[in-house]
């Protein structure tokens, strides 16, 4: 049994691949201009696209939502192909926020053309999923996008807020990614199910999973930009700290650091120009020998294992285990 279930799990696999092609294709079409300013921009931004999480979640929780039924049509593929196009849009404006050079190893749109054209063509991509997604005739699937992405944007406020704020506690550091990132990955597998016709402890069970997967997601990222190196994770790092924004381990490492190493760390934060590259290095070095990666590894885990065990309340499907493995994959991501 265990065999037949791997056996269909790499069949699904496959049949995912083929349909996130579908996935670039639409969203390629959708965005397609007759400027040619405008599509040289949009095939930038493909070079963005990693492993394609938001619809990969829409695919497979499709799947996993109504086992035996046909339960993947046009609706789910255009879903997947708006969800896609909204977290570009982050992607491109985040870059703005932070002032980021580098992103899949290549330069970002605000570094070629400068603020002003990523900022419209954020806004390009936006315009473009609502239009996209009005195209499916279920205003609430459109009001859902609608009242997503305002939460991805409170949460981006939220943070914005917070720059600065040395203070910063788990609880705020949590709602911040809670609405930026996790509202979203929620909103693919929730609304994936109902257009399955599903609701009722399935929807919140999946519901349940795309929010955890996206809170440890955001943790694991967070962990890169203080930890990682460039050179493997392939955009600009340590933008956090230089824009003044506390994640988890900063959090937890300023909690436990003794008073004198608490004191002189917040002289670094709190300089005009943020820490230099060497006192940066210091910094990592310091919170390398702390707990403070572990700890922030350890709420990693704890979320993937809960996502994990919202999937128990579904049926025991290949979709099911492809799932578990896309939320274990978190863990182990290094870009």
């Amino acid at each position: 049994m265990h065999m037949q279930l791997v056996s269909q799990h790499d069949s699904i696999g496959q049949w995912i691949e083929t349909e996130l092609a579908d996935v670039e294709n639409r969203f390629a079409a959708e965005l397609l201009s007759d400027l040619p300013c405008v599509n040289r921009l949009v095939d930038h931004i493909e070079q963005y696209r990693g492993k394609m999480l938001r619809p990969r979640l829409v695919l497979t929780s499709a799947l996993a939502s109504a086992p035996g039924a046909n339960t993947v049509n046009d609706g789910h593929r255009l879903l997947a192909t708006v969800v896609e196009m909204v977290h570009m849009a982050t992607l491109v404006h985040d870059d703005i926020l932070d002032e980021a050079r580098l992103r899949r190893r290549g330069l970002t749109v605000n570094q070629l053309e400068g603020n002003e054209t990523a900022v419209m063509l954020g806004d390009y991509l936006i315009s473009h999923a609502y239009h996209l997604c009005s195209s499916m005739g279920r205003d609430s699937i459109s009001r859902a996008i609608s009242e997503t992405t305002n939460t991805v944007c409170e949460g981006e406020l939220l943070q914005l807020a917070n720059r600065g704020n040395w203070m910063l506690d788990e609880p705020t550091y949590f709602e911040i990614i809670r609405r930026k990132t996790a509202s979203l990955c929620g909103a693919c597998c929730r609304l994936s199910s109902v257009l399955s016709g599903v609701n009722g402890e399935t929807t919140d069970c999946l519901t349940e999973f795309g929010e955890k997967v996206g809170i440890a997601f955001q943790i694991v990222d967070d962990l890169l930009d203080l930890m990682g190196r460039e050179d493997t994770v392939g955009k600009t790092l340590g933008r956090d700290l230089d824009k003044g924004k506390l994640t988890l381990p900063l959090i937890r490492h300023l909690a436990t650091a003794d008073p004198q190493a608490r004191r002189l760390l917040l002289e670094v934060l709190e300089g005009p120009d943020g820490p230099e590259p060497s006192q940066l290095d210091e910094l990592r070095d310091a919170v390398a020998r702390g707990d403070a990666v572990d700890y922030a590894r350890d709420w990693a885990r704890r979320l993937v294992d809960q996502a994990k065990g919202a999937l128990v309340h579904l049926s025991d499907t290949p979709a099911r285990v492809l799932l578990a493995r896309m939320a274990e994959a978190v863990l182990t991501r290094r870009f």
